[in-house]
């Protein structure tokens, strides 16, 4: 597909510079860009490559002065990052427009349907009793378990496994390898040291314009539903446990894990490889940072850092203060040494 500079300044409310005809038809890093191609400035520390690069359009933002002559056209935007990524995000739909119909080989149940403007990919399995809203998008190697519902405009890419009686919302992006709704983590401890299973017998709901990664798990809660909120992000490998509760518009970064009946409130930032026992509370607001080891409840708020986590400015305090233990133990024996020499002459 084409866009010319004055038809993508409509899309993201921009001011054209240069000549609203030049015409683009993909996208390029500015650094590496080549003609035909639309490309965007946000960091200033790559300003350098905009008086270079060969892209016919760019992106930046509205308060940037130029420093050169720049020969690609312009548009400036309030937000050029913001504007690059509504108009990719744009471009996607576009494109998975284009897609729809049934490809074969697929298996979709009798007591199964579907909205209007659907895509099933070869290879996907549709189970008894699922319901697929308008205009969402199955892609191939895809398994929706019997009475599954999923909401319209939601892209289920390749390999994502859906178990039964879950429940995925309108506007969701499932990515590759992703499975919702596998039993939770439930042993029962016997007297005889063995453990027996613990049935699952609840299901997943994901609420609309949620984002899960790629091969993420998701499991099935014991009673009841283990819920992501409206609007929540997830990275790629990450592990939900049964009857976890995600806040709306919380983001988890890759390799995090919550355990079991944690309840993370609503805009929590939560960094890589984090883990957070079961049982917790997690306060609306409140940012953890990579590789923090979550025992107790969070404050609405609050910041913590380390393992076991603990306030972050604290942390950081003691961080600085354990790099001048070195310094401060040799200061002590000089003090040490000038006492007894004190001592001595008393």
């Amino acid at each position: 597909m084409t866009f010319t500079a004055a038809q993508i300044a409509a899309i993201i409310n921009g001011q054209v510079e240069g000549n609203e005809n030049a015409s683009v038809d993909n996208f390029g890093k500015i650094e590496e860009a080549k003609e035909g191609q639309l490309s965007f400035l946000a960091n200033p520390k790559y300003e350098e490559y905009l008086y270079e690069t060969k892209a016919s359009v760019i992106i930046i933002n509205e308060a940037l002065e130029l420093k050169k002559p720049v020969a690609a056209t312009l548009i400036r935007v309030k937000d050029a990052y913001s504007a690059f990524a509504a108009l990719l995000s744009r471009y996607q739909e576009l494109v998975q427009q284009q897609l729809k119909g049934i490809q074969e080989p697929s298996y979709i149940a009798k007591t199964a349907s579907y909205g209007a403007d659907v895509f099933i990919g070869a290879f996907a399995y549709l189970g008894e009793q699922v319901t697929i809203g308008n205009n969402t998008k199955i892609f191939p190697g895809v398994y929706i378990g019997n009475n599954v519902t999923i909401g319209n405009n939601t892209v289920i890419n390749p390999g994502v496994k859906i178990l039964h009686n879950c429940q995925i919302g309108n506007n969701v992006t499932i990515h590759a390898g992703t499975v919702i709704g596998a039993d939770g983590f439930g042993f029962a401890p016997q007297a005889d040291g063995t453990f027996s299973k613990v049935p699952q017998i609840g299901n997943v709901i994901i609420e609309d314009y949620v984002e899960i990664g790629a091969n993420a798990t998701i499991d099935r809660a014991t009673i009841g539903s283990t819920i992501i909120r409206s609007g929540a992000k997830l990275d790629n490998l990450i592990q939900i446990a049964h009857n976890v509760e995600i806040g709306s518009s919380t983001v988890v970064a890759a390799q995090a894990g919550i355990s079991g009946s944690t309840k993370v409130g609503k805009g929590v930032m939560i960094g890589g490889q984090v883990g957070i026992v079961g049982h917790l509370h997690i306060g609306d607001g409140a940012k953890i940072n990579a590789q923090s080891g979550v025992s107790k409840n969070i404050e609405p708020g609050k910041a913590v850092t380390g393992s076991p986590a603990y306030d972050y400015t604290s942390a950081l305090r003691s961080q600085a203060l354990n790099r001048k233990l070195p310094d401060l133990e040799k200061r002590l024996k000089e003090l040490e040494q000038e006492l007894e020499q004190l001592k001595k002459h008393l």
